[in-house]
Parts: structure tokens; sequence; C-alpha cells
């Protein structure tokens, strides 16, 4: 985790629910299956709180070229203010990545049976994350890229995946975009409080194939039934 989440709201809705400024502009729309290296929407403060639109796949600011290896779509909460790829940025450059939901599916399901994991009362989820500005040979313009801060899984989430997004409540939101702080040890746990407000709900099968991006992908689906509950269906 978090390798597939969705953002329903468009950037002026996100700006108005997380007090910021959008400066996407018209870039970006809802998404209802953001994969890595999309364009998504973070909330960073730079003098201003501000919605602006980022790839999703980290590049560290050091990095010879943009395209070697897989995308750096995670930072382990463990391990990010410690390893080199993220520890600048931890320190540093941090936003939030507005989310309706993740996807999670369970490690080893051979049915691959998607999962939302979602506010329960609907609202946008505020993953924390860190971005980087890495510039390419010759150019003025830099790759501004983002990774998702994921922690341990813990209650009714652990029971489909053991990794899960650091999701952060409103009152922590100022304290990780404050630039002026670095020290964030505080920040890295999950709130207890946040968690009692996921859900986590069985969702269409839609979902595990990347082309497919509509609203119906968030609503509750009947699970896929297991191989031997299959075979049976076919039995006299």
């Amino acid at each position: 985790m978090c390798g597939r989440y969705a953002v329903r709201p468009d950037p002026a809705a996100l700006a108005v629910e997380f007090e910021a400024i959008d400066r996407t502009g018209g870039e970006l729309a809802p998404d209802y299956n953001v994969t890595p290296t999309r364009t998504v929407p973070i909330v960073v403060d730079r003098g201003e709180r501000s919605v602006r639109p980022v790839r999703w796949g980290y590049v560290p600011t050091w990095a010879k070229d943009a395209g070697s290896g897989p995308p750096m779509i995670n930072a382990r909460a463990e391990s990010v203010t410690t390893k080199p790829s993220f520890a600048d940025a931890a320190a540093k450059r941090r936003c939030l990545m507005p989310a309706t939901g993740w996807y999670e599916w369970r490690p080893g399901d051979r049915r691959r049976q998607p999962y939302l994991c979602a506010h329960a009362g609907g609202d946008s989820l505020a993953m924390a994350a860190v971005f980087s500005a890495w510039w390419p040979p010759d150019s003025r313009t830099p790759l501004v890229t983002c990774a998702v801060v994921t922690t341990e899984a813990v209650g009714p989430l652990a029971e489909v995946h053991h990794r899960m997004p650091l999701v952060l409540p409103r009152d922590r939101w100022a304290d990780w975009l404050d630039p002026a702080r670095t020290e964030i040890g505080g920040l890295l746990e999950p709130a207890a409080g946040m968690l009692d407000a996921l859900e986590i709900r069985p969702v269409s099968t839609e979902v595990n194939a990347m082309r497919n991006n509509h609203p119906a992908l968030l609503d509750r689906a009947d699970e896929v039934p297991e191989p031997a509950e299959q075979a049976a269906l076919f039995e006299s």
C-alpha cells in the first residue's frame, strides 16, 4: 500500500474542503482509479495553502534521471526521516494527498477482490505525503513528484493488508504542512480518532483494470466467491 486510490472532488471542491486556493489551472479532474505516475492533486503550504498538480511517483532531487527503476509511490513512516531518498523532503517538503479512499487487496487472494478504505461519512481523507522538485538537464521547469507516507495497518484495516497510508486528522494538517517544522516524529503515528472514522467495503473487480475509471467503482459490491464456492455454482 498505497498503490491505487480515488479522488472524487474536483480541485475547486478540494480547495474549499482543505481551506486552500486552487492552483491547478484546470489541469485535473475527478479520478476514480488513480494509478502511479498519474498527475494528482496535493495540498501544500508555501506562504499560502494551495492545491497543486504533481506526478505520483517520487524522484529524489539528486536523481540522475527520472525514469530509472519503478516509481517510488510510497515512503515508510518508520524510515521516512532517515532514508536518503526521503529525509530532506520529510524535513522540508511535506504535503497532503487528498483521497476519497484507497483501494486494497489481500495478499495472495486469487480472486483479486478489491476493497475501498474510505471515510464513513464521505469526507475526503488527507494522506500524509512528501514531495520533491527534480530539475531535468537543460530545463527551466522542474518535475514535481510525490509519495504517500505509509504505516503499519491497525484494527480492521490490518485484516485486508498490513500497510496503510498515514491518514492525518484536520488538527494535524497545519503542523504537517508547516515548512518551518523540521521534527515530525510526533506526527508519524496514526491518530486513533481518525481510524475510528474509516470503513472498508468490497467494490467491483472493475477496479483491477486500470482502464476502468468511473464513479460506480466507489460503490459497495458483492464479494467475488471463493474458488470452491464458484465451482459449487456449477454443480448439479
